[in-house]
């Protein structure tokens, strides 16, 4: 059964999804992070220039695009949709809404950051996960 763990009062969720991503990445974890195209998009840029010294390997999944044999075993997948990822260790959600199909992922990763709408559209998340008796982990993120 998949695992659900939020994490709360993140400052600026893409520059944390970044520090998850590269410590994900270091403890050798395949990670899919999906949301709107938009999020996904800031999320790719803040990857290329998150930290000078040090890259996290991801690549983008276009809606119907079939990758090249060589990149299927890059660790951090972006998509905007469940269908055809890469890897289900990890998922990652950016968006508003409970994502399709995250019950085929060993964990879920949920960041909410302060604002009000992200917190009230994450209890929402919450209700539908706890509902489905699908354990749930709270971690307050410290400024």
């Amino acid at each position: 059964m998949t695992r659900v763990s939020f994490h709360f009062n993140v400052p600026h969720r893409v520059a944390y999804a970044c520090r998850l991503l590269r410590k994900a990445t270091r403890q050798n974890a395949r990670v899919t992070v999906t949301g709107p195209a938009a999020a996904l998009a800031e999320l790719d840029a803040a990857l290329w220039s998150f930290d000078p010294i040090e890259f996290v390997p991801h690549v983008v999944l276009r809606e119907g695009q079939a990758l090249p044999e060589r990149l299927r075993e890059t660790p951090v997948c972006l998509a905007a949709t469940l269908d055809g990822a890469l890897h289900h260790d990890v998922l990652l959600n950016l968006g508003a809404d409970a994502p399709a199909g995250f019950e085929s992922f060993e964990r879920l990763v949920e960041i909410v950051s302060t604002d009000e709408a992200d917190r009230s559209a994450a209890r929402a998340r919450w209700k539908h996960y706890a509902s489905r008796g699908y354990p749930i982990e709270r971690h307050e993120v410290e400024a």
